[in-house]
Protein backbone atom coordinates (compact mmCIF):
# COMPACT_ATOMS: atom_id res chain seq x y z
CA UNK A 1 0.00 0.00 0.00
CA UNK A 2 1.02 3.88 -0.67
CA UNK A 3 -0.32 6.89 0.43
CA UNK A 4 0.50 10.43 -0.41
CA UNK A 5 -0.58 13.58 -1.83
CA UNK A 6 -0.58 14.12 -5.19
CA UNK A 7 1.73 17.22 -4.78
CA UNK A 8 4.56 15.29 -4.14
CA UNK A 9 7.03 14.28 -6.72
CA UNK A 10 6.11 10.33 -7.45
CA UNK A 11 7.86 10.59 -10.54
CA UNK A 12 11.19 10.12 -8.35
CA UNK A 13 9.61 7.55 -6.32
CA UNK A 14 10.55 4.17 -8.02
CA UNK A 15 6.65 3.64 -8.88
CA UNK A 16 6.38 1.46 -12.17
CA UNK A 17 5.27 3.27 -15.14
CA UNK A 18 1.86 2.34 -15.02
CA UNK A 19 1.10 3.75 -11.63
CA UNK A 20 3.25 6.59 -12.92
CA UNK A 21 0.55 7.28 -15.49
CA UNK A 22 -2.36 6.56 -13.63
CA UNK A 23 -0.75 9.27 -10.95
CA UNK A 24 -0.33 11.58 -14.33
CA UNK A 25 -3.77 10.94 -15.41
CA UNK A 26 -5.00 12.33 -11.50
CA UNK A 27 -2.92 15.22 -11.82
CA UNK A 28 -3.36 16.66 -14.76
CA UNK A 29 -6.99 16.21 -15.20
CA UNK A 30 -9.62 18.71 -14.39
CA UNK A 31 -11.60 15.63 -12.07
CA UNK A 32 -14.43 18.11 -11.02
CA UNK A 33 -15.46 18.23 -14.54
CA UNK A 34 -15.29 14.88 -15.58
CA UNK A 35 -18.48 13.31 -15.79
CA UNK A 36 -19.44 10.27 -13.26
CA UNK A 37 -18.49 6.98 -14.58
CA UNK A 38 -15.67 4.83 -16.70
CA UNK A 39 -12.80 6.40 -18.56
CA UNK A 40 -10.82 4.76 -20.34
CA UNK A 41 -6.97 5.86 -19.90
CA UNK A 42 -5.39 2.40 -21.58
CA UNK A 43 -8.61 0.60 -22.63
CA UNK A 44 -9.58 -2.37 -20.15
CA UNK A 45 -5.54 -1.83 -18.51
CA UNK A 46 -5.90 1.01 -17.11
CA UNK A 47 -9.12 3.07 -16.42
CA UNK A 48 -10.84 5.72 -14.27
CA UNK A 49 -14.10 4.88 -12.27
CA UNK A 50 -15.26 8.47 -11.12
CA UNK A 51 -17.64 8.41 -8.53
CA UNK A 52 -19.81 10.52 -6.59
CA UNK A 53 -21.09 8.35 -3.76
CA UNK A 54 -21.92 9.38 0.36
CA UNK A 55 -19.65 8.04 2.80
CA UNK A 56 -20.80 5.64 5.44
CA UNK A 57 -20.50 4.35 9.06
CA UNK A 58 -18.13 1.58 10.05
CA UNK A 59 -20.81 -1.13 10.61
CA UNK A 60 -22.73 -0.48 6.76
CA UNK A 61 -18.93 -1.61 5.37
CA UNK A 62 -17.40 -4.01 3.96
CA UNK A 63 -13.34 -5.17 3.68
CA UNK A 64 -12.68 -6.16 -0.05
CA UNK A 65 -9.92 -6.87 -2.71
CA UNK A 66 -9.03 -7.28 -6.13
CA UNK A 67 -6.67 -9.79 -7.55
CA UNK A 68 -6.48 -8.49 -11.29
CA UNK A 69 -5.99 -4.72 -10.71
CA UNK A 70 -4.51 -2.53 -8.55
CA UNK A 71 -6.49 0.48 -6.87
CA UNK A 72 -5.85 4.13 -6.71
CA UNK A 73 -8.10 5.36 -4.97
CA UNK A 74 -7.89 9.55 -5.07
CA UNK A 75 -9.98 11.96 -3.04
CA UNK A 76 -11.33 14.74 -5.30
CA UNK A 77 -13.86 16.66 -2.91
CA UNK A 78 -14.52 15.40 1.07
CA UNK A 79 -12.91 13.30 2.99
CA UNK A 80 -12.87 9.34 3.91
CA UNK A 81 -11.02 7.14 6.25
CA UNK A 82 -10.03 3.94 4.31
CA UNK A 83 -9.25 0.45 6.66
CA UNK A 84 -6.84 -1.78 5.17
CA UNK A 85 -4.66 -4.90 6.23
CA UNK A 86 -2.19 -7.46 4.37
CA UNK A 87 -4.01 -10.40 3.04
CA UNK A 88 -1.68 -12.70 4.44
CA UNK A 89 -4.37 -16.06 3.76
CA UNK A 90 -5.90 -15.87 7.52
CA UNK A 91 -9.21 -14.69 6.06
CA UNK A 92 -11.44 -15.71 2.57
CA UNK A 93 -13.84 -13.84 0.71
CA UNK A 94 -18.00 -14.13 2.05
CA UNK A 95 -18.94 -12.67 -1.71
CA UNK A 96 -16.85 -12.99 -4.36
CA UNK A 97 -17.24 -11.62 -8.62
CA UNK A 98 -14.44 -12.56 -9.91
CA UNK A 99 -16.00 -11.11 -13.17
CA UNK A 100 -15.86 -7.74 -11.67
CA UNK A 101 -12.43 -8.74 -9.88
CA UNK A 102 -14.19 -7.55 -5.97
CA UNK A 103 -13.86 -10.08 -3.49
CA UNK A 104 -15.67 -9.21 0.05
CA UNK A 105 -14.71 -9.42 3.32
CA UNK A 106 -16.63 -10.50 6.86
CA UNK A 107 -16.41 -7.17 8.67
CA UNK A 108 -14.71 -8.20 12.06
CA UNK A 109 -11.24 -8.68 10.84
CA UNK A 110 -8.26 -7.77 13.17
CA UNK A 111 -5.06 -6.11 12.60
CA UNK A 112 -7.45 -3.41 10.62
CA UNK A 113 -5.64 0.16 10.53
CA UNK A 114 -7.53 3.03 9.31
CA UNK A 115 -6.14 6.12 7.01
CA UNK A 116 -7.66 9.33 7.18
CA UNK A 117 -8.12 10.56 3.00
CA UNK A 118 -8.38 14.18 2.46
CA UNK A 119 -8.66 16.23 -0.93
CA UNK A 120 -5.96 15.66 -2.59
CA UNK A 121 -4.54 12.58 -1.74
CA UNK A 122 -4.31 9.09 -3.18
CA UNK A 123 -3.72 5.29 -1.99
CA UNK A 124 -2.88 2.31 -4.29
CA UNK A 125 -3.89 -0.92 -3.31
CA UNK A 126 -1.94 -3.89 -4.50
CA UNK A 127 -3.84 -7.18 -4.86
CA UNK A 128 -1.99 -8.33 -1.16
CA UNK A 129 -3.73 -4.95 0.15
CA UNK A 130 -7.39 -5.78 1.50
CA UNK A 131 -9.37 -2.20 1.99
CA UNK A 132 -11.98 -0.79 3.19
CA UNK A 133 -13.48 2.46 1.72
CA UNK A 134 -15.60 4.71 1.93
CA UNK A 135 -15.41 5.09 5.34
CA UNK A 136 -17.07 8.04 7.09
CA UNK A 137 -14.40 10.84 9.04
CA UNK A 138 -17.26 12.01 11.69
CA UNK A 139 -20.91 11.94 9.83
CA UNK A 140 -21.56 10.15 6.34
CA UNK A 141 -21.32 12.69 3.44
CA UNK A 142 -21.32 13.39 -0.55
CA UNK A 143 -18.15 13.07 -1.79
CA UNK A 144 -16.55 12.64 -5.67
CA UNK A 145 -13.71 10.08 -5.85
CA UNK A 146 -11.63 9.03 -8.38
CA UNK A 147 -10.39 5.13 -8.67
CA UNK A 148 -7.81 4.50 -11.00
CA UNK A 149 -7.66 0.51 -12.11
CA UNK A 150 -3.90 -0.46 -13.12
CA UNK A 151 -4.05 -4.10 -14.50
CA UNK A 152 -1.24 -6.37 -12.33
CA UNK A 153 0.24 -7.63 -15.49
CA UNK A 154 1.15 -3.59 -16.53
CA UNK A 155 3.52 -3.93 -13.11
CA UNK A 156 6.33 -5.79 -14.62
CA UNK A 157 7.52 -2.71 -17.18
Amino acid sequence: MIFSSIHTDYTVMGYPKAIVHALDFLKNTDLAALPGGRHAIEGDMIYANVDDVTTRVFADSKPESHKNYVDIQFMVHGEENMGFFVDRGLVEPVESYPDRDCYFYATDVVDEGQIYCPEGYYTVFFPSDIHRPLLAVHEPMAIRKVVVKVHVDLLKD
